[in-house]
C-alpha cells in the first residue's frame, strides 16, 4: 500500500445527500426513496420529509441520483 499520503480517496460507504425542498409529506419521501432505489440497485434510500432531506448510500453517481429524483417529480438540491 502508498504510504505517501498525496492520494485522496472517497470512502467506500460515502453517502450522498440531497435537500428535497418540494419533498413535503411521507408519500412525497415514499416516492423519491422508491424512485432511487429502483433506478440504483444496491442502494440504500434514507427520506426525511420534515428535514426534506434525501441520503443514498451505496452508489457515487451524483448525477444518476439527481435525475432520478427529478423524474420522480422532484428538485434535488
Amino acid at each position: 500500500m502508498c504510504t505517501c499520503q498525496t492520494h485522496t480517496a472517497e470512502p467506500i460507504d460515502a453517502t450522498l445527500t440531497f435537500k428535497v425542498e418540494d419533498m413535503t409529506c411521507g408519500h412525497c419521501a415514499g416516492t423519491v426513496k422508491s424512485a432511487l432505489e429502483r433506478g440504483l440497485p444496491g442502494a440504500v434510500v434514507t427520506a426525511d420529509p420534515a428535514a426534506r432531506l434525501v441520503a443514498i448510500s451505496g452508489t457515487r453517481d451524483r448525477s444518476a441520483a439527481a435525475q432520478l429524483i427529478s423524474q420522480a417529480g422532484y428538485t434535488p438540491a
